[in-house]
């Protein structure tokens, strides 16, 4: 049976609304009934049609790509091998750097093949695998920057019980509880979007399948997919916002008791590369997923997907090592070490 368009006719499906296969299936309003046609593929608008900017984007998000994942495993290595930086706050960061190549990778290097072979096509399940994908390491790394804000709190506010109170079992079964609710989400998605019956159109207004993105395309039941849409999104978004909003109002209240003005500086300037990184992801993150709800804009659509999925993951290990003593005097002596074993 030929496909057109990634779309099979009409009359092939058996069921209404459902494939022989189990998967939904495309509707289009005419005169007096909706006419049926089965989702085989989504087609990914990207980021431009102009095909003079391809080879620029091509090796614009191959060089951005290839920065992210070397920085952040730079990060990682550092953390592993230096036992100095074997403490709680040092192994979230490093558990970030490692979400952050896992984020990024689910996204660039199939946008990177598209502009090479001048297609945009993704089949169906592929399109869920990776919604499940960008769902699963994007509430990741909003659950490890949670952590992190907690563990800031009890470094600064409870000093003398931070030992105790971060011990390794907990700081373990953080991550765990990070990733075991990630994976919930991830399914709560899954879930939402299998029920969908129909879908307004197969074009995805992004370069990647993006749950904000895919839950736009159901041509029905638009006032229960808003609710869950803000649902689910006050559950994984407002609640870690709200975490870390009280433990930096804590942090800020007990950063003022401080009377030198060199002890405030040195007890916020662990907190400053954690908030930048908080503002740039949930700035970005949370404004795609709700405004894609209600608007269409496909420019402000990209620009903020590209910031949270490809410019934050990047920015991480800048922000992180370039104002953290630490990690530099690391980094300096790996490269000494390195050129000790070369020479």
């Amino acid at each position: 049976m030929e496909k057109i368009g990634g779309l099979l006719p009409p009359n092939a499906g058996s069921k209404p609304n459902w494939d022989t296969f189990g998967r939904p299936i495309r509707c289009t309003r005419s005169v007096g009934e909706l006419n049926l046609t089965h989702v085989s593929e989504f087609h990914l608008l990207g980021i431009s049609e102009d095909p003079d900017l391809q080879p620029i984007l091509f090796v614009l998000f191959l060089f951005m790509y290839l920065v992210t994942v070397l920085g952040n495993l730079i990060i990682t290595l550092a953390v592993i091998i230096d036992s100095d930086l074997h403490t709680p706050m040092y192994f979230f960061l490093s558990n970030l750097s490692l979400t952050d190549i896992c984020f990024i990778s689910t996204t660039v290097p199939k946008m990177i093949m598209d502009i090479q072979t001048q297609s945009r096509v993704i089949s169906y399940v592929g399109c869920l695998t990776q919604m499940s994908l960008v769902t699963i390491f994007g509430c990741m790394e909003d659950m490890l920057l949670t952590v992190m804000a907690y563990d800031r709190f009890v470094a600064i506010c409870h000093p003398l019980h931070y030992p105790v109170l971060m011990n390794p079992r907990l700081c373990a079964s953080l991550v765990l509880a990070s990733f075991f609710i990630s994976i919930l989400d991830s399914q709560l998605h899954n879930l939402i979007v299998l029920q969908f019956t129909c879908f307004k159109k197969v074009e995805v207004s992004s370069f990647c399948c993006e749950p904000a993105q895919i839950l736009n395309l159901n041509c029905s039941d638009t006032f229960v997919k808003h609710i869950i849409t803000y649902m689910v999104g006050g559950i994984f978004g407002f609640l870690p916002i709200s975490t870390i909003l009280i433990s930096y109002y804590k942090i800020i209240s007990s950063i003022l008791k401080i009377t030198s003005l060199s002890g405030r500086y040195k007890a916020f300037s662990t907190c400053g590369s954690h908030l930048s990184v908080v503002c740039l992801f949930y700035g970005t993150a949370i404004g795609v997923y709700l405004k894609s709800s209600v608007s269409h804009s496909f420019r402000h659509s990209v620009v903020s997907s590209v910031m949270y999925t490809i410019v934050t993951p990047m920015l991480n290990p800048f922000i992180y090592s370039l104002r953290n003593s630490d990690i530099i005097s690391t980094l300096k002596r790996l490269q000494k070490a390195m050129a000790n074993v070369r020479y």
